[in-house]
């Protein structure tokens, strides 16, 4: 273990000396920093919370912690399900959701300048009113771009629109040292050597912290639909999935979810949208299908295409939702699951594994079956078109907290295995911040991992930056 040192007084005073945000220590620091969304991976106090203003803020925090061998870290609103955002080590948290500023548009060059503390949902309501849109689309909606950076958070759209990644032109980046460079540019290829912007992207903060973002957007689609397809088993619901692809169709999103679900969220936002039983057949499962584009005769073509297609394949009816209020309804439960099982269940654990989409159905099924075998219930739901599925463990045995890591630990050995059996990896877009990290090894392999540690060591020689996240700093 990398032995570091203690916040002391002094390095307190040079903080408030020398730092333009508040500087707040011990009892004074809010318990909200201690944990992210997934509490079930524990609660950390830092031992200074500081409001960065500026990228000299964070070139000075960085500076100090990196003269005196402090752990630090930079923590956006905190909605991640990894602990990436938590100080496992004590230390410096930096809170960078001051840094909330919309800088810039440059529409001739199709990009936007951000602070990372921006929230999504605003960069995304900001670009519908001049006509563009930011097609990231994670279901958590206020957290900062900051993050959704670090994470290479995908989301709905990814399956037409692709990940974060595919966004990020640039970035303004302060490395452990306290140096302050850019990576990446404005245009939109290039061949300059190594990509370190693309090394930043997914890296949960342990390179570097990114205190400004370049991020391309593209013109708003004129027209969207969306479909409710209800299904009586979830073997026939996922597997029409390549179906719809082989006939090339492109939809915007296709999301999977099962009956249970859907009804613990609809009761949580307290409105029905998704049928439970058609002419006497009862719906198990559902896609949750979304098209758009700019010809609606064009869209109108591909959703009367799509739905032959789910007929003949299993789907007891499709359900056309074509208003706004219409589309938001249909969405508003999915875009709930989290909440919903939260407000449901006192222990909850989950892994965001990606597999192939023609292997979706086997695997799911797989993690049915394993299920079966433990005292907890499991929950899932996912992109049916990329292949990234939420799996939950869920209980109200709170007595029982160590027993149910246990067995939630040897179920998800379990379900990884069968995930890398399959061609897939850990995670799709949560990462995997210190919740995953004894996976790591084991299914990413020595060769990989010491070369992601070696990649660590060039960024930041002294580890402090969000050390133990990722990959072991030992």
């Amino acid at each position: 273990m990398t032995d570091y040192n203690k916040v002391d007084e002094n390095i307190i005073q040079q903080f408030r000396d020398y730092v333009s945000g508040k500087v707040y220590a011990g009892n004074d620091i809010n318990e909200d920093f201690f944990h992210d969304e997934m509490p079930i991976y524990g609660s950390y106090q830092p031992d200074v919370l500081i409001e960065a203003k500026s990228t000299d803020d964070v070139s000075t925090i960085l500076t100090i912690c990196n003269e005196h061998k402090i752990p630090v870290l930079a923590r956006g609103a905190g909605s991640g399900l990894v602990g990436s955002g938590v100080a496992i080590n004590g230390g410096v948290m930096i809170d960078m959701q001051g840094m909330n500023k919309i800088l810039e548009y440059d529409l001739d060059n199709l990009v936007v300048k951000v602070q990372p503390g921006v929230y999504l949902h605003d960069l995304a309501e900001d670009c519908l009113t001049k006509g563009y849109m930011y097609p990231p689309d994670p279901g958590e909606k206020f957290a900062t771009l900051g993050g959704n950076v670090s994470t290479n958070a995908g989301g709905m759209r990814a399956v037409k629109y692709g990940t974060t990644r595919d966004y990020v032109r640039a970035m303004e980046v302060v490395l452990p040292t306290g140096e302050v460079t850019r990576f990446g540019a404005v245009v939109s290829k290039t061949s300059t050597g190594y990509s370190l912007k693309d090394l930043m992207v997914g890296s949960e903060g342990t390179l570097g912290i990114i205190t400004e973002l370049t991020l391309r957007i593209v013109p708003q689609a004129k027209h969207t639909i969306s479909l409710i397809v209800p299904f009586e088993t979830l073997e026939d619901c996922i597997a029409t999935v390549p179906v719809l692809f082989r006939a090339h169709l492109k939809p915007q999103a296709i999301e999977f979810m099962e009956r249970k679900i859907i009804i613990a969220s609809e009761k949580y936002i307290g409105k029905e949208t998704f049928p439970k039983n058609i002419e006497g057949t009862d719906v198990n499962a559902y896609l949750l299908i979304t098209f758009d584009g700019d010809n609606e005769d064009e869209i109108d073509l591909q959703m009367e295409q799509a739905a032959e297609l789910l007929v003949e394949n299993g789907a007891i009816d499709v359900l056309v939702a074509d208003t706004p209020n219409a589309i938001k309804d249909a969405w508003a439960a999915r875009s709930s699951f989290l909440e919903a099982i939260d407000s449901q269940y006192k222990l909850v654990d989950e892994c965001d594994v990606v597999v192939p989409i023609n292997k979706i159905a086997e695997f799911i099924n797989f993690v049915n079956e394993a299920g079966e075998k433990y005292d907890f219930d499991v929950q899932s739901f996912g992109h049916a078109g990329d292949g990234n599925l939420h799996i939950y463990a869920v209980s109200n045995d709170e007595d029982k907290k160590e027993e149910f890591n246990k067995q939630v630990h040897d179920f998800m050995e379990e379900i990884y295995t069968k995930a890398y059996e399959f061609g897939g990896q850990l995670s799709g877009e949560h990462g995997i911040g210190h919740g995953k990290l004894q996976y790591m090894r084991e299914f990413e392999g020595e060769i990989n991992t010491n070369l992601i540690r070696g990649i660590k060591k060039v960024f930041d020689p002294n580890m402090i930056l969000n050390p133990g996240k990722v990959v072991s700093v030992d």
